[in-house]
């Protein structure tokens, strides 16, 4: 549960009688589900889901999708709202979140938003800076030559590009490297200088109260680790073998598929598959809290066993 001056946070006041959007982040197998559900039933809301993967019908296991049991009737939203053979942005998830946001709270006074996807989470919370169209034919030209020489390839052109942004974006993520540079190469200007440096205005709709979690370097190492285990118990193989036709779709490009296709083409054997399923996923647990800590307006809250009985 929330430490109390958190929770005193979260009522409508006098003062500011709009509604409260509680946001929960946090690295990949920090617990965000189950003490989310729980809050969800403590405050009698629903959830809306901010992972840019669990989207996606077609991905579950990978994504670690929350299984009916472990929502416990809490509708969340967004969770197997796409195809894997559409593409949504963190902009057209932002507009669409918002409309549900709307209706929500004319229901209730609190509803809480959650995700590891921490683009997605900004998009809701503070908004995004306004960027150009890209011509569709260099994000494919882009897309055409990760395939051909790998993610370290654009990498280096964004290091000589646009030193600021490189140092800025997680350059292990294909699609931010691709974003940073299609839209480079489709205005000449380096990408982050289209990023505003102004704090983001007040929302009329709702008023921010964030929460990021963590838990002590081991025991999160313990549970990711666990949680691949179960992951590949659960049939994680046979979900990518599924997904093969869809394997350069940006949203598997990521931890959890790109391990297993490199198994099934023969880069490497189960055993290394698996160390590197874990490993990979211990390093984005890392960016994922390198991210959060970039946004002072997060309150930090340390789990742990205890806390959560």
């Amino acid at each position: 549960m929330l430490p109390p001056d958190i929770l005193a946070q979260l009522a409508p006041t006098a003062a500011d009688p709009r509604p409260v959007l509680l946001t929960i982040a946090g690295p990949t197998a920090v617990g965000k589900t189950a003490l989310c559900v729980q809050l969800a039933q403590q405050f009698h809301t629903e959830i809306v889901s901010a992972d840019s993967r669990q989207f996606f019908r077609e991905l579950s296991i990978g994504t670690a999708k929350p299984t009916a049991d472990e929502m416990q009737g809490v509708p969340h939203h967004f969770i197997d709202s796409h195809s894997i053979s559409e593409d949504y942005s963190a902009g057209r998830f932002a507009a669409d979140c918002q409309a549900v946001l709307t209706e929500l709270f004319r229901k209730f006074p609190l509803v809480i938003l959650t995700g590891g996807s921490g683009l997605y989470v900004q998009a809701v919370t503070d908004g995004l800076d306004e960027l150009p169209n890209v011509p569709p034919a260099v994000r494919e030209q882009l897309h055409a030559e990760l395939a051909a020489h790998g993610l370290p390839h654009l990498v280096t052109e964004l290091a000589a590009t646009d030193p600021v942004a490189h140092a800025r974006i997680d350059q292990q993520n294909p699609q931010r490297v691709v974003r940073a540079l299609e839209i480079t190469r489709a205005t000449g200007r380096p990408f982050s200088s289209f990023h505003t440096q102004s704090p983001p205005a007040e929302n009329p709709l709702f008023r921010n109260v964030k929460v990021a979690l963590t838990r002590e370097r081991e025991a999160l190492y313990q549970r990711i680790n666990l949680r691949v285990e179960h992951m590949l118990a659960a049939g994680l193989l046979d979900e990518v073998r599924g997904l093969l036709p869809y394997r350069h779709h940006h949203a598997l490009q990521t931890v959890g598929y790109q391990e297993i296709f490199g198994y099934l083409d023969g880069d490497y054997d189960w055993a290394e598959a698996v160390r590197l399923l874990q490993r990979n996923t211990r390093r984005y647990a890392k960016r994922q809290l390198t991210w959060l800590r970039r946004d002072a307006a997060y309150q930090w809250v340390e789990l742990s066993e205890n806390l959560e009985k």
